[in-house]
């Protein structure tokens, strides 16, 4: 059995419903036999997850492996079947998740505050057509009530 000693993608991209985990160079490592092989793109270096059916859809890419003059090539539907990879693809996709959450609940604080500024410059605004009125300043109303209208 191999291990799986470090995978962390070196950039990922969201395309739909598509996740793709790109690798590169000594962001993926196993151990096979208690040494230690890195990966290198010679030929696949993406891992392509359909986020709807958590399935990964690149199963027959080959993903090579290097300690010093030896390699060992595997299609990624064998890593899966002899490693413990989706342990650590289960890890990135829920900090990815976690993520997105955090990314949504500042959205919703940004939308929140803009949405209290407008309500305050609206109380604001009205509050010096009072004071206009009670002045007796038409010149500011007029321009209150203009600024109002979207002029």
């Amino acid at each position: 059995m191999l291990k799986i000693r470090r995978i962390e993608p070196f950039y990922t991209k969201r395309d739909g419903d598509h996740l793709k985990l790109v690798f590169a160079y000594q962001y993926f490592s196993i151990l096979k036999d208690d040494e230690l092989f890195h990966f290198i793109p010679v030929e696949g270096k993406e891992i392509i997850i359909n986020l709807q059916t958590l399935q990964i859809e690149n199963l027959s890419d080959v993903f090579v492996f290097q300690k010093s003059s030896r390699f060992i090539r595997l299609p990624l539907y064998q890593l899966l079947l002899v490693s413990n990879i989706h342990d650590h693809l289960q890890k990135i996709l829920e900090d990815l998740e976690l993520s997105t959450e955090t990314k949504r609940a500042q959205n919703n604080i940004n939308e929140e505050t803009a949405q209290l500024v407008s309500e305050m410059e609206d109380m604001n605004r009205l509050r010096m057509i009072d004071y206009a009125l009670d002045h007796k300043d038409q010149q500011m109303f007029e321009q209150l009530m203009d600024d109002g209208n979207g002029t």
